[in-house]
């Protein structure tokens, strides 16, 4: 049976809307740990467990993707120690991590430049991938050592390289071109971003993908962040009306042509 706090939580948020594509910047492991005088690896140790938990509820609801960013191009300027143990964190991490989300259905793929990553994490990176390619329950994406202005860069290079080959002509690239040269391609974009830590800015991630993502930012601490925040983060998003550039009447016109449509002729 379930219970009161769970049903309290399900009544936050409607199944009719739930966002297909979450994506979240995971801020705030060092300065949980430091509130608690601990080293901020301890920080990055429970960023780690309240991942499981959100996988777990995002599964539960019936999100098809969910994309974090784990470690951006820029994180390399931290203290060289910490980045270190965070390094050691993801590599004794990986394995077991895998194991259950290819027990839970879940297809684990990473995007970012991972060939700047040791040799020994990039194959154990390629081992998670191939081992959860056939997961069809939802798609976790790990962003490591990605940036959105490096995605856009090195879709640019693809498409100057094609030109190079006489494959296509410049006058010819298009926003749809691009976008089959960036990370997530084939993804759907973001219904809803969120970032805890309580800084207002995307900081880099998913620059390209984001162009019409609902944004959400809550002050809690990663390692904090729970099913009660994620339901909370979802129900704001399920408050909004998205336009797309439309206006409110066009919305509603779409919204009522595609309810007709779908529940099928009068009689």
């Amino acid at each position: 049976m379930e219970s009161l706090q769970k049903k309290k939580r399900n009544s936050l948020i409607s199944d009719s809307s739930i966002p297909s594509h979450i994506a979240i910047v995971m801020d705030g492991n060092g300065r949980w740990a430091l509130k608690r005088n601990r080293p901020r690896s301890m920080g990055h140790k429970a960023g780690l467990n309240a991942l499981r938990v959100v996988i777990e509820r995002c599964g539960n609801l019936g999100v098809r993707e969910l994309t974090v960013f784990a470690f951006s191009s820029e994180n390399w300027n931290r203290p060289e120690q910490e980045v270190s143990r965070l390094m050691d964190l993801f590599m004794r991490a990986l394995d077991r991590e895998t194991r259950e989300l290819d027990e839970n259905n879940v297809r684990i793929r990473f995007i970012g430049d991972v060939g700047a990553l040791s040799t020994a994490l990039q194959k154990k990176i390629q081992r998670a991938q191939t081992q959860t390619a056939n997961n069809t329950r939802m798609i976790l994406n790990v962003a490591a050592n990605y940036g959105g202005r490096w995605d856009i860069v090195q879709a640019t290079k693809k498409l100057v390289e094609d030109c190079s080959r006489g494959l296509i002509r410049p006058g010819d690239i298009n926003e749809e071109m691009l976008a089959k040269q960036i990370c997530l391609n084939g993804s759907s974009d973001p219904d809803l971003l969120i970032r805890t830590g309580g800084e207002m800015r995307i900081s880099n991630f998913l620059l390209w993908q984001s162009a019409y993502t609902e944004l959400h930012f809550t002050p809690t601490l990663w390692p904090d962040f729970g099913p009660e925040s994620l339901d909370e983060a979802i129900a704001a998003y399920q408050s909004r009306e998205r336009r797309f550039g439309l206006t409110s009447e066009q919305v509603d016109k779409s919204n009522r042509i595609f309810r007709q449509s779908a529940s099928g002729p009068s009689a």
